[in-house]
């Protein structure tokens, strides 16, 4: 599978940027990453770059593809907890620190995705939003209740709370995997913080993600921190286009092989020399080798 990948962060009316992204490229596979770190506790950011950092280094320590991608994203998320709780109480003095997380993984033309709190997966297609996590959040619990009408979640008092992270206790958080779900060329993956996609509903960001993606997601970004002033919070994302759902073929490593002749190591940069002086070799003692005979 081949990809356009994009990317931002944009710090917003805050002192610090607490959102962390990450893109992992594996053999014909990819994981995104986005945690956004909890504000109104010490070390939100810490947490944030915990749960990118455990996920690149378990990457490394198994490589994609993942054999089985549901399990998969789950352990990372529960791996990226446990980091967090450690990294935590190393402070001094210690802290609770946490984060919300959203991870895709996308082989084998299918794409599963794993979430924790209000920072959000959308699939596009065709500009249209074909799936979208749910919130793990006071309002949308509230919503889900048939409790408060959808106008009202953006301005609910408690809107920004979250009922799962990851971290900042010792409680597993409970996660929420999708099953998998087949793409298709031209389709849109994208992971964004709150501070990016609250400003702006899913009508704004379908056609606008249908340019560069670089380009779209900087203006989204720009446009979520204007409608948000003077309150505007951090605005992440990160996003990927299936631009080909052909296998790469994989190229190995050029092997540096050697050929011996007359004493002397060739490299495989010049084994064609090698092979014609052996054989030059050869046709000169040809004579000699028949009187051996």
């Amino acid at each position: 599978m081949q990809f356009e990948f994009g990317r931002t962060s944009r710090l917003g009316n805050r002192v610090i940027n607490q959102d962390r992204i990450e893109i992992i490229e594996g053999n014909d596979s990819v994981v995104l990453v986005l945690g956004d770190g909890l504000g109104g506790k010490p070390g939100g950011e810490l947490a944030a770059q915990t749960l990118v950092d455990t996920i690149s280094n378990e990457l490394d320590l198994n490589p994609l593809p993942a054999e089985e991608p549901e399990a998969f994203l789950r352990e990372l998320l529960r791996r990226a907890h446990q980091n967090i709780l450690i990294n935590g109480r190393a402070q001094t003095p210690p802290v609770e620190p946490g984060t919300t997380a959203v991870i895709c993984l996308v082989q084998n033309g299918k794409a599963w995705w794993a979430h924790a709190g209000d920072s959000r997966l959308y699939l596009f297609r065709d500009g249209l939003p074909l799936y979208r996590t749910t919130d793990h959040s006071y309002v949308e619990q509230l919503y889900q209740e048939g409790r408060i009408s959808l106008k009202k979640i953006n301005k609910h008092p408690m809107r920004n709370y979250v009922t799962q992270c990851i971290g900042l206790s010792n409680n597993v958080p409970e996660i929420t995997v999708s099953n998998g779900v087949e793409v298709k060329e031209r389709d849109i993956i994208l992971l964004c913080s709150d501070g990016f996609w609250e400003p702006l509903g899913d009508a704004q960001m379908g056609p606008a993600l249908e340019h560069p993606l670089d380009d779209a997601l900087n203006a989204l970004a720009e446009s979520a921190e204007s409608a948000s002033y003077p309150k505007s919070d951090n605005a992440t994302s990160v996003a990927l286009r299936v631009t080909s759902l052909q296998l790469l073929k994989a190229t190995p490593p050029k092997q540096q092989r050697q050929k011996q002749a007359a004493g002397h190591a060739y490299p495989a940069d010049n084994l064609d020399d090698a092979i014609d002086e052996i054989q030059r070799a050869i046709r000169d003692y040809e004579y000699e080798m028949k009187t051996d005979k």
